[in-house]
């Protein structure tokens, strides 16, 4: 769009004027930027996108020209690109890793445009996936990734499904901390694991007794699945339940034997009625673990 690339513009000037002003030793009075400050400012915005191809395995996309003098021109283009892609990934910035399975598609398609690849498809120069109209981005790329978020947020049945039966957008950027998101290839395809089917079409389909192909209809939830249960209470607090009852236990076995002095306790009859405590302690270890194994 033509207003983000105005504001982006403004954006990367004043991100690389911050850190050239603050440059030491100062940089020549000149009207020209110093190479440390663009070194700099790339370094903090790829950091994430680097980190990503690292865990991954893939070799990042931001290859540098061997002419000294295209250096920095090609720096410039691709802070830009990455900047654009923020811009109007909307409610995509959520998802750092899904922006940065784009950029990588993305910065790739622009290091073969200016070095004049040829496509082994085609046979022509290589071009944008998407084309190059206007607004090409935001309704072939964004809009597709933030239908899977609506249908998610669908799901939720205003926040009363379990947490297991839909996908926030943690769940949704954990899919592209994974290899499987090369599978949705680029240009993204429409029938991919990742994009799931509407609510409403489930719903018929179950209607219909067809069986789901959870393998082409969703994606699922990721490594971790919050359920929710009253059971929590015990299990968030069971220290504290566990030395309320075995005290209670404690109290009264002395209060019902002998005189109900604290110093009975040193009788050995109460002292053997006593130790049944650890019984007891024994058997709640074992609710204790049951619980957490079953609601976790």
């Amino acid at each position: 769009q033509k207003h983000n690339v105005a504001n982006q513009r403004e954006h990367l000037i004043l991100l690389l004027a911050n850190v050239h002003i603050r440059q030491f030793p100062k940089p020549d009075q000149q009207p020209k930027l110093d190479d440390r400050a663009l070194t700099e400012v790339m370094k903090k915005l790829f950091k994430n996108y680097k980190k990503w191809c690292k865990y991954l395995g893939r070799k990042s996309s931001l290859w540098l020209p061997t002419i000294q003098q295209e250096v920095q021109q090609r720096k410039l283009l691709y802070m830009g690109l990455y900047l654009l892609i923020w811009g109007e990934a909307a409610n995509l910035r959520f998802l750092p890793e899904c922006l940065c399975y784009i950029y990588h598609h993305m910065a790739f398609e622009l290091y073969g445009m200016l070095a004049g690849n040829v496509s082994p498809m085609t046979g022509e120069n290589i071009k944008p996936a998407y084309g190059g109209e206007e607004e090409a981005f935001l309704s072939k790329v964004v809009t597709p990734i933030y239908n899977v978020i609506a249908k998610e947020a669908e799901r939720t049945k205003r926040g009363r499904s379990k947490h297991s039966q839909w996908r926030n957008y943690d769940d949704i950027n954990e899919y592209f901390w994974s290899a499987d998101c090369f599978r949705l290839g680029w240009p993204m395809r429409a029938d991919a694991d990742f994009f799931c089917l509407p609510v409403e079409q489930l719903y018929f389909d179950k209607l219909k007794g067809n069986k789901p192909d959870n393998r082409d209809r969703w994606v699922g939830k990721g490594n971790f699945v919050e359920i929710r249960s009253f059971w929590h209470i015990f299990r968030s607090f069971d220290r504290m339940w566990s030395f309320f009852i075995l005290s209670l236990q404690a109290m009264i076995i002395v209060a019902w034997n002998g005189n109900g002095d604290l110093s009975a306790i040193f009788n050995g009859n109460v002292f053997k009625k006593a130790l049944s405590v650890f019984i007891t302690a024994a058997i709640l270890k074992l609710g204790q673990v049951s619980i957490k194994k079953t609601h976790s």
